[in-house]
């Protein structure tokens, strides 16, 4: 079994954190309003910038930012959990 790199588990992972914070999304959306619903919609973000390199010729505006709700953290653990299968 070949040695997975680092680059790899790293994009699994955040592939499963996408996916899982979709899937939050849409069943937050499609449960009826009250504490289902909260518990499926409320996320935590980080943001970075926006930051602005401006020269004379060129001005580049770059910014990050991430959200993850509860079904992010369980799409987390499940592709942690298939990079055992995946070569």
């Amino acid at each position: 079994m070949r040695k997975k790199s680092t680059a790899f588990i790293i994009f699994i992972i955040i592939v499963g954190a996408l996916i899982g914070t979709a899937i939050g999304e849409v069943i937050g959306i499609l449960v009826p309003q009250g504490v289902v619903q909260d518990f499926f919609l409320k996320s935590a973000s980080a943001s970075i910038g926006p930051g602005t390199l401006d020269i004379i010729l060129l001005t580049i505006t770059l910014g990050f930012s991430f959200k993850l709700n509860v079904m992010g953290v369980i799409g987390i653990l499940i592709a942690a959990y298939a990079l055992r299968w995946i070569d």
